[in-house]
């Protein structure tokens, strides 16, 4: 099962920083998280880059067992 990293505001509107969400692609693990943390996580999503494995990916990137998926929000700061 991919292990799904979530940081910055994906972060908070999960209340985790991490999880285990089935999916066998990006699209999939997304939607499943979406469905599990609520609408507030889902208006975060379209923001974020996703990255498996510290690589960026496009949404249709088929997974394998003990991938990480992290969700990205944009950093602002100076």
């Amino acid at each position: 099962m991919p292990r799904l990293l979530l940081f910055g505001q994906a972060r908070e509107a999960a209340g985790t920083s991490h999880d285990e969400v089935e999916g066998g692609s990006v699209a999939e693990v997304v939607a499943a998280a979406c469905a599990r943390y609520g609408e507030r996580f889902s208006e975060v999503v379209p923001i974020c880059r996703v990255w498996v494995n510290g690589e960026p990916v496009p949404e249709e990137h088929m997974l394998c067992e003990g991938d990480e998926v992290a969700l990205l929000p944009p950093v602002s700061g100076g």
